[in-house]
């Protein structure tokens, strides 16, 4: 399962790389984001901004927001596997989406532990191997709005977003979100509506959650 998500997963490096390209930056840079960063929703958001004409603050916060999940994966994956030691550094860059979901769905605490390096070191490898592919076929595109790729990383984004939205609760928190990022759009500059729409994604889903709370 872990080898086969890797694998899968790593795809979307290919795109990511020439995204990174296509807005400006250089083939180390967009390695080193894939390589440092690691975390595909925050990268994909952060060259969206980017490629938009939005400013780097603007990117790094809607990338950053993005990326306060993988912190409550933490927090989830340290009760589960009790790391220890200098192994832990290297699980926290490894938890993501795809390590997560895989040592969770285990029950044996020993496959829960296969599960999470499987899937988390197979993807770790495939995406930044494909990242750097596709920066370096990026590099020769050129002129990115002659290829479409100006509008790819949003229908890259939305290919990792719509997978995910199961249930009530997550198609509403992104209605609302793509609701503000339309309204604000013209008033706002470029990369600040993906940031105001993540402060929302936070602030509807901590009231979902409260709300279900006093309901139980």
């Amino acid at each position: 399962m872990g080898l086969s998500i890797g694998v899968a997963t790593g795809l979307y490096g290919l795109s990511f790389g020439a995204l990174g390209v296509a807005a400006g930056l250089s083939i180390l840079q967009t390695c080193a984001l894939s390589l440092l960063m690691f975390t595909g929703g925050s990268q994909f958001a952060l060259v969206g901004v980017i490629s938009g004409g939005g400013t780097w603050p603007s990117a790094v916060t809607a990338a950053s927001l993005l990326g306060i999940r993988n912190a409550v994966y933490g927090v989830q994956l340290n009760e589960l596997l009790r790391p220890r030691g200098a192994t832990r550094m290297a699980m926290a860059h490894l938890t993501i989406d795809e390590s997560t979901a895989t040592a969770s769905g285990q029950e044996d605490p020993a496959e829960q532990r296969r599960g999470f390096w499987t899937a988390g070191v197979a993807v770790f490898l495939f995406w930044n191997l494909r990242t750097f592919m596709g920066a370096l076929a990026g590099a020769s595109l050129g002129d990115p709005e002659a290829w479409g790729l100006d509008g790819a990383a949003v229908a890259a984004f939305l290919g990792l977003l719509w997978p995910r939205l199961h249930g009530r609760g997550p198609i509403e928190v992104a209605l609302i979100c793509a609701f503000v990022a339309l309204v604000v759009t013209p008033f706002v500059p470029p990369g600040i509506p993906i940031v105001l729409a993540a402060v929302v994604a936070v602030l509807v889903a901590w009231a979902q959650h409260r709300r279900a709370g006093e309901a139980s």
